[in-house]
């Protein structure tokens, strides 16, 4: 696990400034304290911070092939690169090392741009080739590593593993994208392939990018997409199987030369791969697990349960639920608004892990490929009723319904009728969102000053699901909406969540669920296996039955979540109103002012809950403060 930086003449040999690339990577530092190292050439410059995890002594980068003709630096972990080793071995590749960068660029050597295709693995890299005077860089098929470029205006291209990385750059302008703001106030994040800066992109997911001199456009090329066509499944051998590929999976994870465990929060997904763990290694499992001093929010006693069944090394810290002090320390981590409420405990899991480990497993990912989430239920539901009007009735039906209904913040889900018939007035992409949107399509119409409105010309977030959705591998709603999670929330808010908090500490986070191969097999899986009435993840759940306790499979979900609403109406009561309220959301001009003082006062009223739309003010107000602001 590490980070990675460069910069590219497109337009000749011009030096490269030595001492810029040195800060670029050292703005980095914290994804790699062991080492650093930069390679230059005539018109190519790249860098690399190292956290050392596999062939800790000779693994240092930049690394060549023996020529030195081809040079890489490489974030993440190539988890069959023994076998790729060999298939290279048996073409005649030599290798100097026994790291799995090394195979990489031999890969390259023996199959170019479909080298990609060959590794199993979470990755970020970038290959110059010297002889084709080409540069190739890479990103892994679920995104679970971060690449970020942008093209200057004098021809320089510039990548890096954070955006705080270009952002060193001097010739980077830090102009906001209007798109990029709409997205986030609709998301909470910023969906690839935007950040927050105009000109400043993420390479997608199972996707690379070729750069020469002769073609200097940057033209992401995809590689590889997930399926969710149903596949001729055996019913009665299925939970045997996924058993098996599970494990196969989480086996392919534990490989290091440091200390390696795995977070256990409770839940069903952290305890399916703790429960692997276990039956894999000869030596107990070191576990991890955050806990709160409030009830509502402690999983701490399922945790528990887990540990004493494989007798694993567990440590556990309670912490407040006013851990709100991260709040500044999110926004530089995170680079632009993110407004996930837990990335903090998040970051304090990753710090207490990094405690007693360097590498640790998590269960990511497990909740989109088996339909997990309740949303997913609720959508289902909601198909059901729009299946059973014609749209011609359904739409002006129940959009006057939701428009006269009064609105119920404080009730549960099911309950919020308001919220239910604004969505069956509205097509199944579009009802997802709005059930999915921080903040509706109505109340970002409210919170955004004139001026910005006419910036955004029209745009609306809705645009980056139907993109997805026009071409989707998907035939059945459920599986379709699976899709959407994989190419948008998944990479953009859980897997950057992670990446950040847990590089904040130097620690490697591993994702065996997201093994492309277990992921490629479980998406074959009928969408009926996955959501069964009102069950979600049933075959992953009736599967785990034997290897895991009953009030850990079958407990309502609770999420790894902070109490918000408390807290803007409480400790933060003061915060809120200084922050939002004050002179520099103002003069941004991006708000209408009125709006946001509204959202303000009907919360601490406790009129109504508005704490994920404050509290993704906030964040953006902290981003537009310490990164944004101190640019200028």
């Amino acid at each position: 696990m590490c980070g990675i930086a460069g910069i590219f003449d497109t337009r000749g040999l011009r030096p490269i400034d030595r001492p810029l690339l040195e800060r670029m990577n050292q703005a980095q530092f914290h994804r790699g304290p062991d080492e650093g190292g930069t390679f230059i050439a005539p018109g190519i410059g790249l860098a690399h911070r190292r956290l050392s995890i596999i062939d800790v002594s000779t693994g240092q980068q930049p690394l060549f092939n023996q020529d030195r003709s081809i040079c890489i630096v490489f974030n993440g972990e190539i988890y069959n690169f023994q076998q790729v080793r060999t298939d290279l071995q048996a073409l005649g590749y030599a290798f100097q090392t026994h790291s799995d960068t090394e195979v990489i660029v031999q890969a390259w050597a023996a199959w170019g741009e479909d080298c990609v295709r060959k590794l199993r693995g979470m990755f970020a890299f970038a290959i110059w080739d010297t002889r084709q005077e080409k540069l190739f860089i890479a990103r892994d098929r679920l995104g679970i590593k971060p690449l970020y470029f942008a093209t200057l205006d004098d021809g320089q291209f510039l990548f890096g593993s954070e955006l705080k990385v270009l952002a060193t750059h001097p010739g980077l302008a830090r102009r906001l994208d209007p798109l990029a703001v709409e997205d986030y106030f609709a998301l909470g994040y910023i969906p690839e392939p935007r950040t927050i800066y105009r000109n400043v992109f993420k390479l997608l997911p199972g996707y690379t990018l070729t750069l020469s001199r002769q073609s200097a456009v940057p033209e992401p090329h995809q590689y590889w997409d997930i399926s969710l066509h149903p596949g001729a499944t055996k019913p009665a051998d299925v939970e045997q199987e996924l058993i098996a590929r599970l494990k196969d999976a989480v086996g392919s994870h534990l490989m290091a030369e440091v200390p390696l465990g795995a977070f256990l929060s409770g839940g069903v997904d952290s305890s399916a791969v703790v429960a692997m763990m276990a039956q894999l290694q000869s030596t107990p499992v070191n576990t991890c697990a955050i806990g709160f001093n409030e009830k509502a929010f402690n999983e701490t006693e399922f945790a528990q349960q887990v540990a004493d069944r494989y007798h694993t090394n567990h440590f556990m810290k309670v912490v407040g639920t006013d851990d709100f002090d991260l709040i500044d320390q999110l926004a530089l981590l995170y680079d632009e608004p993110f407004a996930d409420s837990s990335a903090i405990p998040t970051h304090r899991v990753c710090q207490l892990a990094r405690e007693r480990v360097t590498v640790a497993l998590s269960g990511d990912g497990g909740d989109e490929l088996f339909a997990g989430y309740r949303r997913y239920r609720w959508h289902m539901n909601e198909e059901r009723l729009r299946g059973a009007f014609p749209a011609g009735l359904r739409k002006p039906l129940f959009g006057f319904l939701g428009s006269i209904y009064p609105k119920a913040d404080w009730a549960p889900k099911f309950l919020r009728a308001k919220t239910t018939f604004q969505a069956l007035a509205r097509d199944s992409v579009e009802g997802y969102f709005h059930n999915f949107s921080i903040l509706t399509d109505g109340l970002r119409g409210q919170l955004y000053s004139e001026s910005f409105k006419r910036e955004l010309a029209g745009y609306r977030a809705i645009e980056v699901f139907k993109r997805y959705a026009a071409n989707a591998p998907a035939e059945d709603p459920l599986s379709l909406v699976q899709y959407l999670d994989m190419k948008t929330y998944l990479v953009g808010d859980i897997l950057t969540k992670v990446d950040r908090a847990s590089m904040a500490h130097a620690l490697e986070v591993r994702v065996p669920i997201l093994d492309h191969e277990f992921m490629e097999w479980g998406s074959s899986l009928p969408h009926d296996v996955k959501l069964k009435g009102q069950t979600g993840k049933y075959i992953f759940k009736k599967a785990l039955e034997p290897h895991l306790p009953n009030d850990v499979l079958y407990r309502p979900k609770m999420g790894f979540a902070v109490p918000l609403a408390q807290w803007f109406r409480g400790p933060l009561k003061q915060r809120v109103k200084d922050s939002l309220l004050g002179a520099a959301m103002a003069d941004s001009g991006l708000f209408d002012m009125g709006f946001v003082g509204q959202l303000v006062e009907e919360h601490q009223s406790g009129r109504r809950d508005h704490s994920a739309a404050l509290w993704s003010l906030l964040m953006f107000e902290s981003f537009q403060r310490q990164c944004l602001q101190q640019a200028a």
